[in-house]
């Protein structure tokens, strides 16, 4: 019914979490705290350029020297995602979540299930991770996709209306308007789509710049 952005949405959602803070890194002994910063920033240069084997020998490195890495966990779980090495990714982001419970690293691992059609433990990592962050859309949406395919078409336009209302744009009225037709509910897909016109200017119709009068003195 609607496209879920699977690893898109890893980048956005984790990488703020993913590195260390500076604090987090000084409160360790001198050189190790500069080693790790070092390995943080040939990982997140691997990763922007998807050289992958470098990016992962840098996290594994770290791993090493910290094994308890709750956001180097998360983001090697990230990168085999990206190569598409769901079972090594749901391997990282379980370990990350039971070292440090975070809302990124469970709506990772539910995007993992839901991409390897586990769709009830996709459910319960995206509640779960709702539970400790609900202002975000996109945990929304990604719910409301599980949702559908339970077959919850209730819960599904539920979770795609408090989407659109955290974020009203183009984007999120198009999947709660398109979940609407499809279901055959075409008056509350009218409101919202008179809500999407309001918000579109028409094209040809140039916006009006208004000038300053001009003043004779």
């Amino acid at each position: 019914m609607f496209e879920l952005a699977l690893v898109a949405g890893f980048g956005i959602l984790v990488w703020k979490n993913a590195k260390p803070h500076d604090e987090e890194l000084s409160a360790l002994p001198r050189r190790i705290g500069d080693k790790l910063g070092k390995l943080w920033d040939i990982a997140h240069q691997g990763m922007r350029e998807n050289r992958f084997l470098r990016a992962e020998k840098a996290l594994l490195t770290i791993l090493k020297i910290d094994e308890k890495n709750a956001a180097a966990y998360n983001r090697l779980g990230i990168l085999y995602a990206k190569q598409k090495e769901y079972k090594d990714a749901i391997d990282c982001f379980e370990i990350a979540s039971s070292i440090e419970v975070s809302p990124s690293s469970l709506h990772n691992l539910g995007l993992i299930y839901y991409e390897t059609e586990n769709y009830q433990k996709a459910a319960v990592a995206f509640e779960q991770a709702l539970k400790l962050e609900d202002k975000l859309a996109a945990r929304h949406i990604a719910y409301a996709k599980v949702q559908e395919k339970l077959g919850n078409s209730k819960l599904m336009l539920q979770e795609l209306e408090i989407a659109a209302e955290l974020e009203p744009n183009q984007e999120t009225f198009n999947l709660l308007i398109h979940a609407y037709d499809e279901l055959g509910l075409s008056e509350e897909s009218k409101k919202y789509q008179k809500r999407l016109e309001k918000m579109i200017i028409p094209s040809g119709r140039p916006k009006r710049v208004l000038r300053p009068k001009r003043v004779v003195i």
